[in-house]
């Protein structure tokens, strides 16, 4: 369970500017934000800090009091499903809306970190956190996450470096998954595990 930032980092994070998601703190704060992932130094002068997508969905999360001896609900950091989680996030419309949410935010890391403010191409955010930005790339495409036993997509991480693995048993699925991929800037290509016939995409992010 992620624990939720301090009042004091809230008040940061609320603080932020809404287009730029620029942050101003103390430096101890900043810092503290960036550890948890919240936020990121910018590369260049004067080297400001900027949320994260994680610390936009903290900025956008409407904070909910629980009811009478109701422990309090998961608060804080978005997470996109990879597929086969135990305890789903939640559908519906309130998903739909933290995903595009969370899409945002990821095209404004993109578009303050790349050259040129290109979006077109993951940042170094999604280059460290492989498996999380393949899939918030599907699910922001529209592709429907597996369940615990049901069809769908996976996202794993895979012994090559920058690559992760995609499966979706349905073939045509599969070719829209990295059709998506592609429009969002990682290359996709499709294989065949040698010992199970099962297809599968490895899809890392482009550079290029």
């Amino acid at each position: 369970m992620t624990r939720p930032p301090t009042a004091a980092q809230r008040r940061v994070i609320d603080a932020a500017d809404p287009a730029t998601g620029r942050l101003s703190g103390t430096q101890a704060q900043l810092a503290a934000l960036v550890r948890r992932g919240l936020a990121f130094r910018h590369p260049r002068p004067p080297h400001d800090h900027f949320l994260t997508p994680a610390g936009h969905r903290v900025r956008e999360a409407e904070p909910q009091a629980p009811a009478p001896g109701e422990a309090p609900a998961r608060t804080g950091v978005f997470s996109a499903r990879v597929g086969g989680e135990e305890e789903p996030a939640g559908a519906g419309p309130a998903r739909d809306r933290e995903v595009r949410s969370a899409w945002e935010g990821l095209l404004e890391l993109r578009r303050m970190t790349g050259p040129h403010g290109a979006t077109d191409r993951p940042c170094g955010w999604e280059r460290a956190h492989l498996v999380q930005a393949a899939a918030l790339a599907l699910e922001a495409g529209g592709h429907r996450p597996a369940g615990p036993d049901g069809d769908g997509y996976r996202v794993r991480a895979t012994p090559q470096p920058e690559a992760v693995a995609v499966y979706e048993p349905d073939p045509a699925a599969l070719r829209a998954c990295a059709a998506t991929l592609e429009r969002a800037g990682w290359q996709a290509g499709e294989y065949t595990e040698p010992r199970t016939g099962r297809r599968y995409l490895l899809a890392s992010p482009r550079r290029v």
